[in-house]
């Protein structure tokens, strides 16, 4: 499942439609980094949080274990590839925002979908093939991969060597 700009732009007006909470935005930076990494903090406090625009702020949305997968759909499209990476690490993350940050740019962001333990095996044995050697590494390691999806490391292994 991705995401177009405008797609985005959508969901944030509507979120901060829903949620009266408008001094959340009012915060200083330090206030909202410390809100966003606060294991108390609401969904709906998050979900303006992800809205914001410094990248750390969005990492600790990204990190927390109150974001929904809604927010984490959003935040896997993230011009940051720390925030992408966050989602990737955070276990409410779906199937199909794994699916999606699988195919990202950053090897990073690919390594700790290959960990998660939610991807799919669909999903690792398009990591399998994975031009990193890391990613390939850690789809190796993963609980749910298939003799099959291991044979298929090796083969893109003797690829690369």
């Amino acid at each position: 499942m991705t995401y177009t700009s405008e797609q985005i732009s959508q969901i944030v007006l509507k979120v901060l439609k829903e949620i009266e909470e408008p001094d959340v935005l009012k915060l200083s930076y330090d206030e909202k980094v410390k809100l966003a990494q606060n294991p108390k903090t609401s969904p709906k406090t998050l979900k303006v949080l992800a809205t914001d625009e410094y990248r750390s702020v969005r990492n600790g949305v990204a990190d927390h274990p109150n974001t929904s997968q809604e927010i984490l759909a959003v935040l896997a499209t993230d011009e940051g590839w720390d925030v992408r990476c966050w989602v990737a690490r955070n276990p409410n993350t779906s199937q199909e925002t794994l699916e999606v940050l699988a195919t990202d740019k950053n090897p990073d962001v690919r390594y700790w979908v290959a960990q998660h333990p939610n991807t799919s095996q669909e999903t690792l044995a398009v990591l399998a093939t994975d031009e990193d050697s890391l990613v390939r590494y850690w789809v190796t390691r993963h609980p749910n991969v298939t003799e099959i999806i291991r044979r298929l490391v090796l083969m893109t292994n003797e690829q690369h060597s």
